[in-house]
């Protein structure tokens, strides 16, 4: 018989777990396999090979560290990190998967990079602006921690009968989320309003036979500023008031105006008790704090500071060349015989070719220009009446091609672009 409550912490209880699922869902060894290693927290199951072949247990001790770095332009430049330390009441692993914790809401801006430490790629633009980053966090954290609720994907079931029309009044900063157990939905709705009910809201829980009410607990979004309600289908006998209980027993929320973390000056890469391998330190490093330098063929868009390695060719193409590849996009955007899938492919592209002309040419140069990559096509243009056939399309996307694979060097972004073309070229031509 198969025990929902099992948290293998091994990779051999992993397998075993693997094998009651195959045998009680029927489904194939490796899907067995990645589902057992989510049962223990883990992405899938590669990973929880990876992580337990280096002997390192998912959770070590119950505690969380929060890091986000900060540089400040407007203060002579200053840079820092900040670091808050949260005890938890039990091991990570059984409060929140990965996946979980980055579908739930601030604590998306981080990503687990040991098991006891949750650090943001983003560099953030102040102290205070950092400091709010872990703040809001932890209070998401010790949300999840206190009910148990997950977030939900389920975002039609936030209104009655799954019709949009019957969203709550008033509503503000909502977030969703649902039991596991029971698989009841859960809205949270935290707006500036009083913690009483008002008419208007008060008639929508009763209409829609939902419950909604006010609870104590200062809440996740702007403790003191915003209210936290709880919403939920009240015909499904799920009990609200045990969900209460254990909101309302939440103590005060962290924030900035009570800050207990650890300010540091600069951006060495913060450690915690769990960082052990070389690896291990590697995934430590806040993706924004990292140098990154040109190579032969690409440039970084931005030296630091960016969560991202996002690059573009080592090349300019000169304004005439953007000039004329944007009227090439346009016209066969304007045209009614272009595939959705070319439309979508071709937003993408302009905006990354748009991107690339700003960073390489400087303002002196772009000032001088509208955002030609934007904007309606002439009707009377030769290319927006040769992109009238299905043949003149193709030969748009061809000659576009074209341009780029002249302009450029021949590299990753250049080519994930041309992979773009190929495919709307295929696209457009299964219309012949």
């Amino acid at each position: 018989m198969l025990d929902d409550t099992i948290r293998p912490s091994t990779i051999g209880g992993i397998k075993r777990l693997a094998k009651q699922l195959k045998k009680a869902k029927g489904v194939p060894h490796n899907k067995a396999l990645n589902l057992a290693a989510i049962s223990a927290g883990f992405e899938n199951f590669p990973h929880a090979r990876n992580r337990l072949q280096t002997s390192i247990p998912i959770a070590q001790g119950n505690k969380l560290f929060f890091t986000v770095y900060w540089y400040d332009r407007k203060s002579d430049y200053k840079a820092g990190r900040e670091v808050l330390e949260v005890e938890l009441s039990r091991p990570l692993s059984e409060i929140a998967s990965n996946s979980e914790l980055k579908r739930s809401g601030a604590i998306g801006w981080f990503r687990l990079a040991t098991p006891d430490h949750l650090v943001s790629d983003h560099v953030s633009r102040s102290q205070n602006e950092a400091i709010n980053k872990i703040c809001k966090a932890v209070r998401v954290f010790r949300f999840i921690e206190a009910t148990g609720l997950k977030p939900s994907k389920d975002y039609d079931a936030a209104y009655p009968n799954r019709d949009r029309r019957n969203k709550l009044p008033k509503s503000d900063h909502t977030t969703d989320w649902y039991d596991p157990d029971s698989g009841q939905f859960i809205l949270i709705d935290e707006p500036y309003l009083d913690p009483g009910l008002d008419g208007e809201r008060d008639a929508w829980a009763k209409k829609h036979n939902w419950h909604l009410k006010a609870s104590k607990w200062a809440g996740m979004y702007a403790p003191d500023m915003s209210n936290m309600f709880v919403a939920s289908d009240a015909s499904t006998g799920y009990d609200l008031e045990s969900l209460m209980a254990k909101i309302d027993s939440l103590s005060y929320p962290v924030t900035a105006e009570h800050w207990k973390g650890i300010s540091t000056r600069g951006h060495d890469t913060f450690f915690t008790p769990l960082t052990l391998t070389e690896q291990d330190k590697k995934r430590a490093v806040a993706r924004g704090t990292i140098y990154r330098e040109s190579s032969s063929k690409t440039v970084p868009m931005r030296s630091w500071d960016a969560p991202h390695n996002e690059r573009r060719p080592n090349a300019v193409m000169p304004t005439e060349g953007h000039q004329h590849v944007a009227r090439l996009i346009k016209a066969i955007e304007s045209s009614g015989t272009t595939p959705i899938g070319v439309h979508d492919r071709l937003s993408t592209i302009k905006s990354q070719l748009e991107d690339w002309f700003f960073a390489e040419h400087d303002s002196q140069v772009t000032n001088q220009f509208d955002l030609f990559y934007y904007g309606g096509s002439d009707s009377k243009d030769p290319y927006v009446i040769q992109a009238g056939s299905v043949n003149g399309i193709i030969s748009l996307l061809e000659d576009l091609k074209g341009q780029l694979l002249d302009a450029y060097v021949d590299c990753e972004p250049l080519r994930r672009l041309v992979r773009k073309l190929d495919t709307s070229i295929k696209l457009t031509s299964k219309l012949l």
